[in-house]
């Protein structure tokens, strides 16, 4: 059985994380095959839109707490384990954000430890009702500091604070309330709602798309006159494509672009 199954519909590709036994944790082989899936996909020029989701009960519940423990036998207690471990979950977390396409997240069930860090490493996120979001290593001694680093660029700093010091969880409401996830919907139509959504974006073109992606990352990192600066540049490449000329054109004829992607 797959650690990963991918499903492409369209220009849509589904990556599924399958190790519902172990409530789809992010272990050593779980995110040796999602770097590979996303290093794959970074070279798809088929493939516009990317969800990530999770078979069973829930998305992800974190890192695999079992595996971290035999890592402890080790001469030197785990100590070179633990730091290469987190080194790669924030590489994949990193290629996620650095695919070209955008990435939307279908979480249900729970999202905790780095399955919140996986909800929020992604561009959207589509949450089925009811789903449970935490930061919560901090009950068992482990503060989440590197899922700390995309839940505060998502959510307002006092509020991550919050979660990161109390380990508590939010529901789906509060989740959409602080920009954790785009929307909640009803268990049954997770899976569809997500799909519609990933299929809007991959309607678009992709070379705007893809360009728009990036740009959008950069210029949060960048102060604001530099800011306008880089994506007066981005914009301008983009205004030189020639399905770019055409969209204009077909906008302004009444008539659908007849783009070459």
């Amino acid at each position: 059985m797959p650690m990963i199954e991918r499903q492409d519909t369209g220009a849509v590709a589904r990556l599924t994380l399958n190790s519902p036994e172990r409530l789809n944790a992010l272990s050593d082989d779980m995110l040796t095959a999602l770097a590979d899936h996303l290093a794959a996909l970074s070279e798809d020029q088929g493939i516009r839109a990317v969800i990530l989701a999770g078979a069973g009960k829930v998305f992800c519940a974190g890192h695999d707490l079992k595996e971290m423990t035999a890592g402890r036998a080790a001469e030197d207690g785990g100590q070179a384990y633990f730091r290469d471990l987190f080194n790669r979950c924030g590489a994949v977390m990193m290629a996620i954000r650095a695919l070209p396409q955008p990435v939307i997240a279908q979480a249900h069930g729970i999202a905790t430890a780095a399955g919140c860090q996986l909800v929020a490493s992604c561009d959207m996120a589509v949450a089925a009702e009811g789903t449970r979001f935490g930061v919560n290593g901090v009950n068992i001694g482990l503060f989440c500091s590197t899922p700390m680093v995309a839940l505060s660029r998502n959510v307002p700093r006092k509020q991550a604070f919050e979660m990161l010091t109390t380990g508590a969880f939010i529901d789906t409401a509060r989740a959409c309330e602080l920009g954790l996830i785009n929307r909640a919907v009803p268990a049954e139509a997770l899976e569809a709602e997500t799909m519609a959504l990933a299929q809007t974006v991959a309607e678009k073109l992709a070379g705007a798309v893809r360009i728009g992606k990036r740009a959008f990352y950069e210029q949060l990192e960048m102060p604001l006159e530099q800011a306008y600066l880089h994506t007066g540049d981005v914009m301008t490449r983009n205004m030189m494509m020639e399905n770019t000329a055409e969209g204009i054109a077909a906008f302004l004829d009444k008539r659908k672009p007849e783009w070459t992607q």
